[in-house]
């Protein structure tokens, strides 16, 4: 028998290196440790490759070994070498608070609520009137009193306004944000005044990168004007170029209940798409070598312009990397390997950034197209319909389904949700969005055009306007999306062992890849028996760092008690991103007991929690116990009485209290010896009652 690696060889490197990457970040070791490995391992190696082949079968071992030795190393300095704060020059080894930086603008402004953002690149550190080139870059903030859509892609600023490591919010079970900015190369960010910052005379620009967020606003431009309808004209934002900032939170989350979310995603399926009408349009290209040579050249030119203008991310560079080999391939005459055209994208990307492989989008991607490769034809093969509709209905239900397969444990782990009714909206939207699609770049040619273009713009938004309105009725029902999954790492691990086991056994009608199914499967409820145990034991008191809001749980067993301001019950945004994360990490999923935002004292498990938001009336004549006292919402309180009247182990400051505030209340608690505890530096605030 053939050894895998020996048709995919890629596949040999991919395993090292992806083991190389997450070994170098979960141990941070430096990049001399690989070094000093890859240096005693690759005279072996050479020494195997160039010796005889009796030499190299009784040493295959070894040659292995090396190998793998090798390529995990250069995981290990790719991850080391990447990270901004490892290098010598990066601008928070320098900076400090007070400083002047230079910045120059990375992209065009884009307009948020309250702010205009731009990601920088912090050039230069002036301390103490000397100044220090330096690299790094930084997300910047502009509020909305100042004039910032004077600001360009390529300008250079002084700023005199503070430069802040990007924190993360510190609330249990909350999406890592620094870590997500680390990875895309961004350590800082700045919120910046009006008079905090001024324009220099010079300016630095790429050409291209010009001509790229120029076309990008003239499409944002042409699509505001003819696709009518907030709704409609963002969807048609991010289905075309990916851009999502005007898209509407609940219409998103809507979309992602349903399991259509990766139609206003720009991934794979919009590259198949454009990768097909390019075929289409230039099949009168194949009449011979030289003309075929151009067609190929097209057709990858034009993918990977597309790929740049939507903001390259991972699943789009996954999908493009993968028709640039089948348009080579095509070119050559040779049917390229699909496994191997996956691994050697995933290298190519790898190789630039390792760490896409942390990247939901790239994670997604490729298990997606893995899933489609193995299983669309055992699942399409399930009925033979003669009926050519029915058959090509039936064909997408294939596809749709198949893909999931290999999302779904992901999907559960990142999202914690599963969508039900996914098989019913994928066969509404994705034929609509992919007319859409279509329509949209024909709007791109038109446009020049105003009747033609009115009249593409008036189509567009009917089709958007049903698709959404498709989605919204089916988001309605209860049962369209199963909530609030918690998954351990260890789990989704035993879920794709199930899978694995059970596709083996199926297609292949292998016994023993049943008993490993079952075993498997034991495994999986196993440990979901004692992840519920755990739930039912724990007896917690959670404080979030919520900027200007005061919110507290209690996680009691599997219910938790919600005390705080009435605004997060009603504001899906804010409960959805702040608090339901850590309900869902503590697997607690009983709806909330409403509180009333007044002094009041809690005992739990014999210990006290009294909550203070309003003005504190102190009576001597009571002495009141208390574990913790959280103070929230700028109550008029003096910590010396308070003192008087509470016997308090800790205070805790939410983030509702403005920062001048807490600045006194924390020196009052050092000149009286009180352990105090601050969610907006420290982030949460977690107890075991």
């Amino acid at each position: 028998m053939i050894p895998v690696w020996k048709n995919i060889p890629f596949l040999r490197i991919i395993i090292p290196l992806s083991t190389g990457i997450l070994t170098g970040w979960y141990f941070s070791l430096h990049w001399q440790v690989p070094l000093i490995a890859s240096i005693i391992a690759l005279p072996f190696f050479l020494y195997l490759q160039f010796s005889g082949e009796r030499s190299r079968y009784y040493n295959s071992w070894l040659d292995g070994f090396s190998f793998n030795i090798i390529f995990i190393s250069f995981g290990i300095a790719l991850t080391w070498l990447q990270q901004k704060p490892h290098q010598p020059n990066w601008a928070g080894h320098f900076y400090k608070e007070g400083d002047v930086v230079q910045l120059r603008l990375l992209e065009p402004l884009s307009e948020r609520e309250k702010t205009y953002k731009a990601l920088s690149e912090i050039s230069v550190v002036y301390h103490l009137q000397k100044a220090r080139k330096v690299t790094g870059r930084a997300m910047i903030y502009f509020r909305k009193d100042s004039i910032a859509p004077a600001l360009q892609y390529g300008d250079a600023i002084l700023v005199r306004s503070n430069l802040q490591e990007i924190k993360n919010a510190g609330n249990p079970g909350s999406f890592d944000y620094k870590r997500y900015a680390l990875f895309n190369g961004i350590t800082h960010q700045l919120f910046v005044k009006s008079d905090e910052y001024r324009k220099l005379p010079v300016q630095q620009t790429s050409l291209f990168n010009e001509k790229i967020y120029g076309f990008r606003t003239y499409i944002l431009k042409t699509i505001r004007k003819y696709v009518k309808g907030d709704m409609e004209s963002s969807i048609a934002e991010a289905l075309l170029i990916g851009y999502r900032d005007d898209l509407d939170r609940d219409l998103v989350q809507a979309y992602s209940n349903t399991g259509v979310v990766h139609i206003i995603a720009v991934s794979g399926m919009h590259l198949g798409l454009i990768y097909g009408l390019l075929m289409f349009l230039l099949k009168g290209l194949n009449r011979n070598k030289r003309l075929k040579v151009i067609k190929a050249i097209l057709i990858i030119t034009l993918l990977w312009l597309f790929s740049l203008l939507t903001g390259a991310s991972a699943s789009v560079l996954r999908a493009v990397l993968m028709f640039t080999c089948i348009a080579g391939g095509d070119l050559l005459g040779k049917k390229g390997n699909i496994y191997n055209s996956m691994a050697l994208s995933a290298v190519v990307l790898l190789f630039f950034n390792p760490f896409l492989l942390w990247d939901v989008g790239f994670q997604l991607s490729y298990a997606a197209v893995l899933s489609i490769v193995l299983f669309m034809k055992p699942i399409y093969n399930w009925f033979a319909i003669q009926n050519k509709l029915l058959d090509g209905l039936w064909k997408l239900n294939a596809l749709t389904l198949s893909a999931q397969i290999l999302t779904l444990p992901l999907c559960m782990y990142h999202f914690h949700q599963a969508p039900t009714l996914f098989l019913i909206t994928n066969l509404i939207a994705v034929p609509l969005s992919s007319l859409v699609l279509y329509a949209l770049i024909l709007l791109m040619v038109v446009s020049p055009i105003a009747v033609l273009a009115n009249a593409t713009g008036w189509l567009i938004t009917k089709m958007l306007w049903l698709m959404n309105q498709f989605i919204l009725w089916v988001d309605h029902f209860r049962f369209a999306v199963v909530d609030g999954i918690q998954h351990a790492p260890i789990q989704t691990i035993l879920l794709y062992a199930i899978i694995a086991a059970a596709g083996i056994w199926l297609i292949e009608k292998n016994k023993t890849a049943f008993r490993w199914l079952l075993g498997f499967v034991v495994c999986f409820f196993a440990l979901q028996a004692f992840y519920r145990y755990q739930t039912i034991q724990q007896k917690k008191l959670i404080v979030y760092n919520l900027s200007q809001h005061t919110a507290i749980d209690f996680m009691l067993g599997d219910q938790y008690y919600f005390a705080g301001d009435a605004v997060l019950l009603q504001d899906g945004f804010l409960r959805n991103f702040h608090l339901k994360p850590s309900r869902i990490a503590h697997r607690t999923y009983e709806q909330p007991n409403i509180n009333p935002t007044t002094n009041k004292t809690w005992t739990v498990n014999n210990k006290t929690i009294l909550h203070i938001n309003q003005s504190y009336r102190y009576d001597s004549t009571i002495q009141i116990n208390a574990d913790v006292v959280i103070i929230s919402q700028n109550p008029k309180l003096y910590l010396n009485q308070l003192q008087k009247t509470i016997n308090c182990k800790l205070l805790v400051f939410d983030s509702s209290n403005p920062q001048w505030k807490l600045k006194y209340w924390k020196a009052d608690c050092q000149k009286l010896g009180i352990n105090y505890f601050c969610t907006s530096e420290q982030g949460a605030f977690v107890m075991n009652l």
